[in-house]
């Protein structure tokens, strides 16, 4: 006699559920693991830290590369942070305001960073300099005139950017047997990325010992991940639910549809991914990734999502109501494509951006009508539906989530940076597998 279906869906309902926790707490261990290596770095006295003052200029010349060109005229900039500063975004430390902050707030295009180190004050004979992890968008760096390397493409007349990664970069044997010797960064940023704290070099790099430079290159790159990290358990977690909604569907008699739910849960792992493949692999450009993601992605995941919802619910008045989610998922992609900032001029693609968020509400009202359906038919047994329903849409819709100013938009355990949907996310899932526990337990007694 064999295993009754019911006992092996319970049986893969508690495993996937196990092996979701076990991904969480693996997470969360891995996020508490460099905790420490930071402060370790900061009193580390073979590591100099190159806060300035740097002298700095906008416009670009490739005289103010040489080492002997006079910048005594220029500006100073400081790259001092205080103690405990992080970008906003994934925890990245040392992360300062950009030139827009400084005097130059409509200001894109090229600019220059000029220092002269005295290799005197430098422990050690095999040097490197470990590059700033955050700059808008790209840069040169010059040592003594001669180009040593670079982040983004500058073959052409307007340079292609990518994600800005942790570098290092040896010091030239002919530099180092001068008494001083002259880093120049020659930094370019988009007019697309012009914001209140945008521009040029975000955290100083760092001079030192080769061996001690590394050990900042891995503690960056390590940042660099821990920022993304989420953006990979999630997809992950979100496939598992995927697999074991198919499995138990499968085993089903009738054979229930959760087609739309699959293909949902597959499309916001492939979005939430996204943002981990631009920053970890510079094999997409910004204009290749806001095509990706906040077009392409984003308008057929709240599509998908409204229509996996009227599935789950098996709901079916007003019949309308799946053609009006094709429409409004469509218009919104059209309108997202149109409102890039690089696609049209300023006065349309602002337009287009208040179209989108008018598209963007309604797409959250027939969200909130599809749970309000489901809800009144299934009653109080739909309640843990209701609440997964409820936290998927908190995480699909953060901006008018925020204009309620209820819930804070993003937390820093461990010092990274994770946002208030990625906790709903995660909620999600377990959410539902509790509601699959559920319904099991209902077929087992039925």
């Amino acid at each position: 006699m064999g295993i009754p279906q019911n006992a092996k869906n319970s049986f893969t309902l508690y495993v996937m559920t196990f092996i979701t926790l076990f991904l969480v707490a693996g997470v969360i261990i891995y996020l508490s693991w460099f905790a420490t290596t930071e402060e370790t770095l900061r009193t580390d006295k073979n590591i100099t830290t190159l806060n300035g003052p740097w002298k700095f200029i906008v416009g670009d010349n490739m005289q103010y590369a040489r080492p002997d060109y006079d910048d005594s005229g220029w500006e100073t900039m400081d790259l001092t942070a205080p103690p405990g500063a992080h970008d906003d975004d994934v925890g990245l430390s040392g992360f300062i305001p950009g030139w827009t902050a400084k005097g130059h707030s409509n200001y894109s295009g090229y600019a220059w960073y000029r220092m002269k180190v005295s290799l005197d004050s430098l422990p050690g004979n095999n040097l490197a300099l470990a590059a700033p992890s955050a700059v808008d968008d790209a840069y040169q760096l010059f040592m003594n005139g001669s180009l040593s390397g670079s982040a983004g493409n500058f073959s052409g007349t307007v340079p292609i950017v990518y994600s800005i990664q942790p570098r290092m970069f040896l010091v030239p044997e002919n530099v180092k047997k001068e008494k001083y010797f002259t880093i120049a960064f020659r930094v370019w940023m988009s007019s697309f990325s012009l914001g209140p704290d945008a521009g040029g070099i975000h955290i100083a790099p760092a001079l030192g010992e080769k061996t001690h430079i590394e050990k900042k290159y891995r503690f960056q790159w390590a940042q660099t991940i821990k920022g993304y990290i989420v953006e990979v358990a999630l997809p992950i977690m979100f496939i598992l639910l995927a697999i074991t909604i198919f499995l138990l569907n499968r085993s089903r008699k009738p054979t229930q549809s959760c087609k739309w739910f699959i293909t949902a849960l597959v499309l916001t792992g492939l979005m939430r991914l996204n943002q981990a493949v631009y920053y970890w692999f510079q094999i997409e450009n910004p204009y290749q990734a806001d095509i990706i993601g906040p077009v392409i992605l984003k308008s057929l995941v709240l599509g998908s999502w409204l229509m996996a919802w009227w599935e789950w619910f098996d709901l079916h008045q007003p019949k309308w109501i799946p053609k009006m989610i094709g429409i409004l998922s469509l218009l919104y992609m059209v309108a997202q494509l149109l409102g890039l900032p690089w696609v049209s001029n300023a006065i349309i693609h602002t337009a287009f951006l208040t179209i989108a968020d008018y598209i963007r509400l309604l797409l959250l009202a027939l969200m909130l009508f599809n749970l309000y359906q489901g809800i009144r038919k299934q009653g109080t047994n739909g309640l843990l539906d209701l609440l997964a329903g409820l936290l998927m849409t908190i995480a699909l819709f953060p901006t008018e989530v925020s204009a309620l100013h209820v819930i804070p938009g993003i937390w820093f355990p461990y010092g990274v940076g994770v946002s208030r949907g990625q906790f709903f996310y995660a909620a999600f899932v377990f959410v539902m597998y509790a509601v699959l526990i559920q319904k099991n337990r209902k077929e087992r007694l039925a």
